[in-house]
């Protein structure tokens, strides 16, 4: 039985899709990653199912819902396919995001506070069949009380900002944004949603956002993926899984 100070792992798969897509065919298999990251500790497989299809596919996601044993959380954005595919599946978890055809990546937390009303009529039938719904948003107070406004039942709040202002050497910019961090994830718990934190963490940057006790998952994926091609997947992962436990002690 895991403490109540375990911090899960999610590994992000995605960009093994990107890689297999670059050249055509179905090599490297994005199912295979998720079996060996689940073999190596990780408590959940998320995957990203893009509008314009840019990495997994619906075939991946027809193939994870069949193999995993641990939870698949399947990102998406709040479109109307989305929602049939995610309520055809009914995965463990659905996480919104936002997502733009031009960008590279997700490149930032939904606006929830915008588009309030018409988010929590999307979200009711997903959780209707069982799906925890997670919104992807910035370490912002009113997204948050947003959030949990429309039914959400977790939060994941986007790191990227530190984590960038952290590799370019912005130091005040990293301290900043790290302390915003800290300060919704308590801010959130307070109100009854479970936090989840990621985009953009690695081995120098995870341990500071894994210190937060309020934190319950962190999903990881570009990283790890990288990582894999100089260490191997598993051993990406177990290095991860050590810096997190580490971080909790």
């Amino acid at each position: 039985m895991m403490s109540e100070n375990y911090l899960r792992l999610g590994v992000n798969i995605d960009h093994v899709a990107t890689v297999r897509n670059a050249r055509g065919g179905d090599y490297p298999d994005p199912l295979r990653a998720a079996k060996i990251a689940q073999e190596a500790g990780a408590d959940g497989i998320t995957a990203h199912l893009r509008e314009d299809r840019r990495h997994i596919s619906d075939a991946d996601i027809d193939g994870l819902m069949e193999v995993l044993s641990v939870p698949l959380n399947f990102e998406m954005a709040a479109t109307d396919e989305m929602q049939k595919i995610a309520l055809r599946h009914k995965p463990h978890a659905v996480c919104i995001v936002p997502e733009k055809r031009e960008e590279r990546t997700t490149e930032g937390g939904l606006d929830v506070a915008r588009e309030e009303n018409r988010l929590a009529h999307f979200i009711a039938p997903l959780r209707d069949v069982g799906c925890r719904v997670s919104i992807f948003i910035a370490a912002d107070q009113r997204q948050i009380e947003a959030a949990h406004r429309i039914g959400a039942e977790v939060i994941e709040l986007h790191t990227g900002a530190y984590c960038d202002a952290f590799a370019e050497g912005r130091e005040e910019e990293a301290a900043r944004e790290l302390a915003s961090l800290r300060d919704m994830s308590t801010f959130a718990d307070s109100l009854g949603l479970e936090v989840h934190a990621g985009h953009g963490l690695t081995y120098d940057t995870v341990k500071p956002v894994a210190a937060f006790p309020e934190v319950r998952e962190l999903n990881i994926g570009h990283f790890l993926i990288g990582e894999s091609i100089f260490l191997g997947l598993t051993p990406a992962i177990v290095e991860m899984r050590r810096l997190m436990d580490e971080a909790r002690k």
